[in-house]
């Protein structure tokens, strides 16, 4: 898939109808868009998420999350894209198009066009449109949902999954907050995304659809008491589903109208301040950011404080712990080595057998009985010893209590690990940083306090009565928050127990049940499935892990840094990445510094794009950020080139780009674009010679 060319009509900084060509030519496959601070790079790489994501854009990136809070909520945000100079001709719409060629559907590769456009006087959402082949089709329509336009779910079905955009659209500068990932959710928003780039995903879906067929066949074999239960756990799991939809939406709606009431209040506190004449402006701002800044480390803080919180329990049933594990671990020797137990049984009885056989034919007089209970003792012992030495001897007598999977040992010996080496450690230093972080906030809050005072004439006592009003409904909603993410909690841990019911009740109708010749093929084709997931995660973390490592050899000046990584797939929301050192300890990711931890993103993200089965271009904003010299040349020689069919890279020219990094990667570049600012409210796209880059840069620059 490639994109062929992109318009920006009115967007922003793009005033009326903007074309660029990025098709690459010449089996050169990277295109270069580069312009002074300002004139309209970042905004570029913006209108390509929004054009395909509209409003969920904030799940791409946290920069567009956190721009849409600042500004209240997503309607203000994107009505604020419209450009200013467009707006006083009495202009209302602005659009972003994007043509795309080779894109996959059905298996047949077509022209798809996607547009995106929005009314700043009529408009309450976005208009979509999509073509294929430059006409609309019935297929997208038959896409539409209750709650999603057709449209939309094409997007993400046949050209990008939202999930695995961060993969394809990123900052260079910011893709270290990849090596950062410590909070549960994000943890478990970033497994996902993994899943879904690495395909894992497509195939678990596949198999719970096909337990789902299945579970309409059990119904018709089962007993009425077993057939109630299963129809009683599919009610529960559907309710407990749609429950946690249903507060995460709560959560979203209350989060949208604390930033709007916090708008209201920053701009009363900032008349309180003016009027109070005790803070400048520009000390105020910079509390206020700082104070941001807080906020969010605090937020982060008390999520790990709340995962940390979990092992408690865990932490003082040690010894109780300690006798599970060492039951789990006979249960997997017992489950390992019965098979050979019973071959070692079955030799044993033939060759005692054999022996009794062969007495009669024997001069021998076997009178003495202790002599033959020798004998055939030594000879068990022998064949023990001899032919079966591997062979570890278990209590016939043993109990299968737990029964556990290999992916439920390994979350069990992880959770083990976590609470001997990390747990004590851990609870101190955040329990430290979090009392930091609330006394500076603390801190920040009084001074902020301290200059709204000082005025007190009526109007001012009015602003600070609808200031506390407006903090006390933030405070509240605040904790209406916290109380919905608890019961999301409670909830997910109610649907985790709906679903082991199920999977028991699911085996006990089983193991009862006679299914015809249709249903057993279902019920074969789901364990062939299982098998397939476990062979073929393996053989995803194989390779990814191989891949991870050569990249990492090939980025890092220091060679021998990383000579292990491990990723770790337990589920398709548990996937997690390891990188260990010639000691074979694991290397703290957060303490590397910001070129490694970049260099550490840029593997991971050319590794899963390399092992992902999606074919799209990738877009890299400020791409030498961070890098001395040896490691820029290693990103130009090795990841550049080779992340994808289709490169494009926004950077700033002599900081991010230098005229020697340029060179070495000139051979690979089919098309180079300098944006053009023509006044304050108007940047155009000019196409240069790739050999006249820099030259024809520096000319505008110099005019400028």
């Amino acid at each position: 898939m490639y994109i062929k060319e992109i318009e920006l009509n009115n967007f922003r900084i793009y005033k009326g109808v903007n074309r660029i060509s990025l098709m690459p030519k010449d089996e050169k496959n990277i295109v270069i868009v580069s312009g002074q601070n300002g004139f309209g790079k970042t905004t570029f790489l913006m209108s390509l998420v929004w054009c395909l994501y509209g409003k969920n854009m904030e799940q791409v990136d946290a920069m567009y999350k956190k721009e849409i809070d600042d500004k209240g909520n997503y309607t203000k945000y994107i009505a604020d894209s419209m450009n200013r100079k467009a707006v006083e001709e009495g202009e209302t719409e602005f659009s972003v198009k994007i043509a795309f060629s080779g894109v996959n559907v059905q298996n047949v590769l077509c022209d798809v066009v996607v547009k995106r456009s929005y009314n700043i006087i009529t408009g309450t959402s976005d208009k979509i449109e999509v073509l294929i082949s430059e006409q609309p089709q019935e297929l997208i329509e038959n896409l539409s949902q209750d709650n999603q336009k057709g449209e939309e779910i094409f997007i993400r079905d046949f050209i990008l999954p939202i999930a695995i955009a961060k993969f394809f659209f990123f900052d260079a500068e910011k893709i270290t907050s990849l090596a950062e990932i410590n909070q549960k959710d994000q943890r478990r928003q970033l497994s996902q995304a993994y899943s879904e780039v690495l395909g894992i995903q497509k195939y678990e879906t596949l198999k719970n659809n096909l337990e789902d067929k299945l579970d309409e066949y059990r119904k018709k074999s089962a007993k009425k008491e077993d057939k109630q239960k299963l129809i009683q756990l599919e009610a529960d799991i559907e309710k407990a589903e749609l429950d946690i939809e249903d507060n995460e939406n709560k959560i979203k709606e209350l989060k949208e109208e604390i930033n709007q009431k916090k708008h209201e209040s920053d701009d009363i506190s900032l008349k309180l301040v003016k009027a109070g004449d005790k803070m400048s402006l520009e000390e105020l701002t910079n509390l206020r950011e700082e104070k941001s800044n807080l906020e969010q480390k605090k937020n982060i803080q008390q999520e790990q404080l709340k995962g940390i919180f979990d092992f408690i329990p865990f932490a003082l049933a040690g010894e109780t712990l300690s006798n599970v594990v060492e039951q789990i671990e006979n249960e997997r020797l017992l489950s390992e080595q019965k098979y050979k137990q019973d071959d070692v049984k079955e030799k044993i009885i033939k060759i005692r057998q054999d022996i009794e056989l062969e007495k009669p034919n024997s001069k021998v007089v076997f009178d003495r009985i202790q002599i033959c209970d020798f004998y055939e003792k030594q000879i068990e012992k022998l064949v023990k010893k001899y032919f079966y030495s591997d062979v570890q001897e278990i209590d016939e007598n043993l109990k299968i209590i737990h029964d556990f999977s290999a992916n439920q040992t390994n979350e069990i010996n992880q959770l083990i690990s976590s609470v001997k080496n990390n747990f004590k450690y851990q609870f101190e230093s955040l329990n430290n940083e979090y009392s930091y972080i609330k006394n500076q906030l603390d801190s920040i809050n009084r001074k902020i306090r301290d200059a709204e005072k000082n005025a007190q004439d009526n109007h001012i006592a009015d602003l600070r009565d609808k200031k506390e009003i407006l903090d006390q409904k933030i405070s509240e909603k605040e904790q209406e928050i916290g109380s919905l993410n608890q019961k999301i909690d409670d909830l997910k841990e109610v649907l985790k127990k709906h679903r082991q019911d199920q999977t028991a009740i699911r085996k006990q109708i089983d193991d009862s049940a006679q299914y015809s010749e249709k249903e057993q093929k279902t019920k074969q084709l789901i364990k062939t499935l299982e098998v397939f997931i476990t062979k073929f995660k393996g053989q995803k973390k194989e390779s990814l892990q191989a891949k991870m490592l050569d990249a990492l050899t090939r980025l890092l000046h220091k060679k021998d840094f990383v000579q292990r990584v491990d990723v770790d797939i337990l589920t398709s929301e548990d996937i997690d990445i390891n990188l260990y050192d010639k000691s074979d300890k694991i290397i703290d990711k957060s303490g590397l510094s910001m070129g490694e931890r970049q260099l550490y993103a840029s593997a991971l993200l050319s590794s899963l794009v390399s092992e992902s089965e999606i074919d799209f271009p990738v877009f890299i904003d400020s791409p030498m950020q961070k890098f001395d010299n040896q490691h820029a040349e290693n990103i130009i020689k090795h990841f550049y080139p080779n992340v994808a069919k289709q490169v494009v890279i926004y950077p700033l020219l002599h900081k991010e780009l230098t005229e020697n990094e340029y060179k070495l990667l000139q051979s690979n570049v089919c098309k180079t674009f300098l944006i053009n600012n023509t006044s304050s409210d108007s940047s155009e796209f000019l196409e240069t010679e790739p050999d006249d880059f820099f030259s024809t840069y520096n000319q505008i620059s110099n005019a400028n």
